[in-house]
């Protein structure tokens, strides 16, 4: 059984960070799609949907919070991994009560990322 490839945007408002995880998931076999800010990603859900979100918290305009705010009330189940380079003990507990997946630290290891990825898209038998 084939299994099909894995779509992941990537919201970060630092083209180099978006570049170089756009680069990482397309060598993992994953499918990137990049956005440049919050709004971006948000404007791109009324077409083809991601099966995850790797989402920066700080990024002016609309920040991470915003749009993990924006999907819950809009009821769009996309599972969200945090990717920040300003942890707090506040943003952590901020995003987890939002229902993200997955909170992790810039710089982010590859397989960190890669493995957080694999969970935040595996079926739910």
């Amino acid at each position: 059984m084939s299994r099909t490839v894995p779509v992941v945007a990537i919201v970060d408002d630092e083209d180099s960070v978006r570049r170089a995880l756009e680069r990482l998931l397309r060598s993992a076999g994953i499918d990137p799609e990049v956005f440049s800010s919050g709004e971006n990603f948000l404007a791109s859900l009324g077409g083809r949907r991601p099966d995850c979100v790797v989402l920066d918290l700080h990024m002016p305009g609309v920040t991470g919070f915003d749009v993990q705010a924006r999907l819950n009330a809009s009821g769009l189940r996309i599972p969200v991994i945090i990717i920040t380079g300003h942890d707090s003990a506040e943003s952590r507990d901020r995003v987890s009560a939002l229902g993200a997946c997955a909170y992790l630290r810039k710089p982010v290891g590859a397989k960190v990322l890669l493995e957080a990825i694999e969970r935040a898209t595996e079926p739910i038998h």
